[in-house]
C-alpha cells in the first residue's frame, strides 16, 4: 500500500503489552484532554445518569472577555489551572474557586491548554504558549522560570530556516514526553506565502530546542521527492492545528498533520505532498519518523487532520491489538497498529474525480478505509435537501447542485463551483472524540455543512449574496488578498467559501446537522447515532 511507509527502529513491543486501565487510573485531569493518550475519558463515578440532572453550581469564576471559551483547565493536587483575566493564568482552589495566584501576559496565549510537568515535586512547571514564545512559569507561585529559555521564554523561530516576520503564536499546546516538549510550529499565514510547521521539542528545563522534523522534506529526507524540487523553500502549511497524542510507554508521538498551502489549489505544489494530511508517529525522544500513513494526497479540499489520534486497546483477529485511531473531516476513521502503522482493516487506493484546472495535478486515487464504516455523509445530492425550507430555497439549491462539479466526496475545486460533504468545515471537524479504553468504545462528534467552493482568479471578486440566501457567503475568503511569492507560472487562485443555506441562515441539508456516533472498535461495528 502506497501510503503506509516505516523504518527500521528500536520501538519493540510484546504482543502481550496492552493500554490498558492498570496503566492510567483516568482519574485525574493533569493534562490537556485528560493525559497524553488525549482520552478525554474520567472513570470517575460520583456524577452519573441517576444524578447529573441534580447538579447546581458550586463557584464562578469569570474568564474574561473572550467570546468563545475554548481553553481546557488541567487540575493537579486540588489547583486549577485556568486561562482568564486578559489572557492572564490563574490559579484557583479547585474546591472553592478561591484565586490563589495570576500570572499576567502580554500578547495572545495559546487558546486550547497548557502543559504541567514536575521532577521530584521539587521542581514543579506549567508550560504554554506566549505571543510566540514556549513559556515556562512556577505552577507554585505563577513566577518566571528565569533558568528556562530566556529569562522565562523561548522564541519559537529558532531554529528555522526561512524568515518569519510575525511571532510564531500557536493554540495547540502540545505535550509533555519525560523531560521533553514536544510543540508543533503554526503556517505563519493560509495563503501561498505560508511556512511549513515544523515540529520542535525542546528541553523542559532549559528550552533549548532538541530536536526538529521538517514536514516539507529537505533534500535527502524521505518524503522530499513528492514536491517539486527544493519545496521546502517556497511551500508551507502542513501543519498540526488541532492536537497531537503521546504513548509514554512507548515513547512514540502521534501527530495529525494538516493540509499544504493554498488549501484549495496546488498548482505550486505537484506530488502528494508528505507530510501533508498525514497521521505521523515519530520517536518522541529524538524526532525520527517511525512510520506514517497519509490519509489525503494532494489536499485541495482543506480535509486536514482535525483531531488528536487516539489510543485504544482492541480484540482483532483473536488478539490483544494496541491501536491509534484518527477520525478525519471526511467522515473516515482510520484505525492503525500503533507500533507498526498497519491497518487493523484494508484500506484501499480508489479512483476520484479529477481536477479540470490547467496546471492542477489531483491524485489520480485517494485512501478508503474498508472498516469501520463511515461516520458522516459524504454527498449531498437533490434527495438530500430539507423538503421543509422553502420551495424558493429548494429550488435555488437544486439550481446550484444542477451546475456545479458533484461528483462525490473527493470532487476538485473548480472554477464551475464544486459542492462539498461533510465539507471543510464538517466531519470531525471542531467537535472532537473520546474513547473508553476499558471498553474499546469510541465516540465522535461530527457536523454535515455542505460547501459551495468556486474558485477566483486573482483580482476576481463575487458580488450578492452567498450560493444561497442570506448568510451563505459563510464569511470572507479565505485568503482575500494574499501575498504573492515571487513564483509567477501559475495561478494564485483563491476560494471564497459559501455554506448551502436557508434564507433564514440555516442548513439547507436535512437533518441530523450534527451527530454524536459511537463505534464498538472489538465487534467493529457503529451502534449507536445521535443526532
Amino acid at each position: 500500500m502506497r501510503a503506509l511507509h516505516q523504518t527500521i527502529c528500536t520501538v519493540f513491543a510484546s504482543a502481550l503489552l496492552t493500554w490498558a486501565a492498570d496503566l492510567r487510573s483516568f482519574t485525574t485531569w493533569t493534562q490537556y484532554g485528560g493525559g497524553s493518550d488525549s482520552s478525554q475519558y474520567s472513570s470517575l463515578k460520583q456524577i452519573g445518569k441517576s444524578n447529573v440532572s441534580q447538579l447546581e453550581v458550586a463557584w464562578t469564576y469569570p474568564t474574561g472577555e473572550r467570546g468563545i471559551y475554548t481553553f481546557n483547565p488541567i487540575v493537579i493536587d486540588g489547583v486549577m489551572y485556568v486561562l482568564a483575566k486578559n489572557n492572564s493564568v490563574v490559579a484557583l482552589d479547585a474546591a472553592t474557586g478561591k484565586e490563589l495566584w495570576t500570572h499576567a501576559n502580554q500578547g495572545a496565549v495559546g487558546a486550547r491548554g497548557m502543559n504541567y510537568w514536575e521532577k521530584d515535586r521539587s521542581d514543579r512547571r506549567l508550560l504554554y504558549v506566549n505571543a510566540g514564545y514556549l513559556t515556562a512559569i512556577d505552577a507554585r507561585t505563577g513566577q518566571v522560570v528565569e533558568s528556562f529559555g530566556d529569562h522565562g521564554r523561548s522564541d519559537l523561530r529558532i531554529g528555522l530556516e526561512r524568515d518569519v516576520a510575525r511571532p510564531l503564536q500557536t493554540s495547540n499546546p502540545g505535550r509533555i514526553f519525560e523531560d521533553i516538549v514536544i510543540l508543533p510550529l503554526p503556517a505563519s499565514g493560509i495563503s501561498y506565502d505560508s511556512a511549513p510547521a515544523d515540529i520542535h521539542a525542546y528541553d523542559v528545563r532549559t528550552g533549548k530546542l532538541l530536536w526538529a522534523f521538517h514536514v516539507v522534506p529537505h533534500p535527502g529526507e524521505f518524503g522530499y521527492d513528492t514536491w517539486p524540487p527544493d519545496a521546502w523553500k517556497t511551500a508551507g502549511g502542513v501543519h498540526n492545528w488541532s492536537e497531537m497524542t503521546v504513548d509514554p510507554k512507548r515513547g512514540i508521538a502521534y501527530i495529525p498533520l494538516g493540509t499544504a498551502r493554498y488549501d484549495f489549489y496546488g498548482g505550486n505544489r505537484k506530488g502528494d505532498n508528505l507530510f501533508g494530511n498525514c497521521l505521523l508517529a515519530l520517536d518522541a525522544r529524538t524526532g525520527k519518523r517511525l512510520w506514517h500513513f497519509q490519509l489525503i494526497h494532494h489536499d485541495v479540499w482543506d480535509y486536514d487532520t482535525p483531531t488528536a489520534p487516539k489510543l485504544i486497546t482492541v480484540r482483532h483477529n483473536g488478539m490483544t491489538v494496541d491501536a491509534v485511531a484518527q477520525p478525519t473531516k471526511q467522515g473516515f476513521l482510520f484505525v492503525f497498529n500503533r507500533v507498526t502503522g498497519e491497518p487493523l482493516w484494508p484500506i484501499e487506493e480508489r479512483p476520484v474525480p479529477q481536477s479540470d484546472l490547467p496546471g492542477e495535478f489531483t491524485s489520480p486515487t485517494q485512501p478508503f478505509p474498508t472498516k469501520p464504516p463511515p461516520f458522516a455523509r459524504q454527498s449531498f445530492t437533490e434527495k438530500d435537501i430539507d423538503p421543509y425550507i422553502p420551495e424558493a430555497d429548494q429550488a435555488r439549491v437544486r439550481e446550484i447542485l444542477k451546475n456545479s462539479r458533484n461528483e462525490g466526496l473527493f470532487t476538485p475545486p473548480s472554477l464551475r463551483g464544486t459542492i462539498q460533504l461533510p465539507g471543510h468545515n464538517g466531519g470531525a471537524n471542531w467537535g472532537g472524540s473520546a474513547v473508553d479504553p476499558v471498553k474499546g468504545l469510541m465516540f465522535i462528534v461530527s457536523k454535515a455543512l455542505p460547501t459551495f467552493l468556486k474558485l477566483e482568479r486573482p483580482g476576481e471578486g463575487r458580488s450578492g449574496r452567498g450560493a444561497v440566501g442570506r448568510g451563505g457567503r459563510g464569511g470572507p475568503a479565505l485568503a482575500p488578498a494574499p501575498s504573492l511569492p515571487e513564483d509567477t507560472s501559475f495561478v494564485h487562485y483563491t476560494a471564497p467559501i459559501d455554506f448551502m443555506l436557508q434564507s433564514n441562515g440555516l442548513s439547507a441539508i436535512s437533518p441530523p446537522w450534527s451527530q454524536l456516533t459511537a463505534y464498538d472498535l472489538n465487534r467493529v461495528r457503529l451502534f449507536c447515532v445521535l443526532g
